[in-house]
């Protein structure tokens, strides 16, 4: 067959599906915007431009209609790059889409009898998910409301006109709108459990001058893309003063840079990272808490290798591969109890869960599985085997997805 991926960041979630289809001989493209930091093999990667925004967007124009015009004109470009393809001589049989940025809006009008794939990430306002779920950050008010219907458009066209969707998650399927839950399989993206996985005899080391922390010792450690609310970075700050109380031979490293992934922007000019920690800054000891900003992916499987326990803390929204490359790992999960979340972490069996809001709580059922080593080795033991037995990349998830693709034709 012919296969188009289109994803403005190829490959994203088609990293090891796209080489995976190349390989069982069928010709595949992938469409996008940024370069691809390392070819795939046997995937022609094309990049199409950007057509420029009207004129008539001007700063007086609504947000939510700027927004909205955005993907209108990024799916307008993707099209343009589509027809030229059909011009060269490449017509698909599958388009297989990430409709989240409007790059799937046009497919069907220029391949009418391609089968239509859609990544079904996630759809926003649905009761139980990110809206309103924060307090703090977020109040339901009629324009955000409004704000939520005008994000959703460009979705729901998606899901009108594709002919299957995928969501790698119960909870992100459970979020789009029930008529079409039908239509939209669920198969996680895969985690490569034998690339993550446990060593005792890992370290690591950041700066020259700084401590070696080994498997041995107290570290305890935050991954998120970037420090912000949406992850719980706010709850974590607030927990260290107790948490360093608590255990006193325990080191901190947080992985993730200040910009911004998702929500609101901070006021100012200030980064939530910075509010977040001047908040508690003078109680902590700045020998024992590292930030170490975005790690390349080999250096942050170390220092997963080396924790003593992980903090995974999210609003009802997209689960981070970080939290499943952890587990993979055989890292002692110490998550919210928030429906993604529980959707892996059994409470007791395979990780511990606490109330996303309760930085005390936080605080205490980390110090708690640091001072039970039974109960931190079955956990991390239980947290690994359910990787391997359910979301493992070449024994299960990518066959599904292979699958999922070509009986589609």
């Amino acid at each position: 067959m012919n296969i188009l991926f289109v994803h403005q960041n190829f490959p994203g979630q088609f990293k090891h599906l796209a080489p995976a289809l190349a390989s069982a001989g069928h010709r595949v493209v992938a469409l996008g915007v940024n370069p691809i930091r390392a070819p795939l093999a046997g995937v022609q990667h094309m990049l199409y431009e950007l057509r420029a925004q009207a004129d008539a967007i001007t700063n007086k124009t609504p947000p939510a209609l700027k927004e909205l015009y955005s993907k209108m004109a990024r799916g307008e470009s993707a099209a343009n790059a589509m027809v030229q393809l059909a011009a060269q001589g490449f017509v698909p049989d599958v388009v297989y889409a990430h409709p989240g940025w409007g790059e799937a809006l046009y497919v069907k009008d220029v391949f009418p009898r391609a089968r239509l794939l859609i990544y079904a990430e996630y759809f926003y306002g649905a009761p139980g998910g990110d809206a309103d779920f924060d307090p703090e950050f977020s109040q339901p008010t009629r324009d955000a409301r409004q704000r939520t219907t005008i994000k959703n458009t460009h979705l729901l066209h998606a899901l009108n006109a594709a002919d299957a969707a995928l969501s790698p998650t119960e909870f992100q399927r459970s979020q789009h709108p029930f008529w079409s839950q039908g239509r939209i399989r669920v198969i996680h993206d895969g985690i490569d459990s034998d690339r993550f996985r446990p060593d005792t005899n890992a370290s690591i080391m950041f700066g020259s001058n700084a401590k070696v922390m080994r498997h041995s010792d107290e570290v305890i450690t935050f991954v998120a893309r970037n420090l912000e609310p949406y992850r719980g970075y706010h709850t974590f700050m607030r927990a260290l003063p107790a948490l360093l109380r608590l255990r006193p031979n325990a080191h901190v490293v947080i992985v993730g840079t200040d910009g911004l992934s998702y929500g609101s922007a901070p006021p100012g000019k200030i980064s939530w990272k910075e509010i977040f920690l001047g908040e508690v800054s003078d109680q902590l000891d700045s020998q024992r808490v590292r930030f170490v900003g975005a790690l390349p992916h080999k250096t942050l499987t170390q220092l997963l290798q080396v924790s003593s326990a992980h903090v995974y803390l999210t609003y009802p929204f997209v689960l981070s591969w970080s939290l499943m490359e952890a587990m993979s790992i055989g890292a002692l999960i110490i998550g919210s109890r928030t429906a993604p979340v529980q959707e892996l972490i059994e409470h007791g069996k395979n990780g511990l869960l606490t109330d996303f809001f309760d930085a005390q709580q936080l605080a205490e059922t980390v110090a708690e599985a640091l001072a039970n080593r039974p109960l931190a080795t079955s956990l991390r033991s239980n947290a690994r085997k359910t990787i391997v037995e359910k979301y493992d990349l070449r024994r299960d998830c990518l066959p599904a997805q292979l699958k999922f693709v070509t009986q589609a034709a």
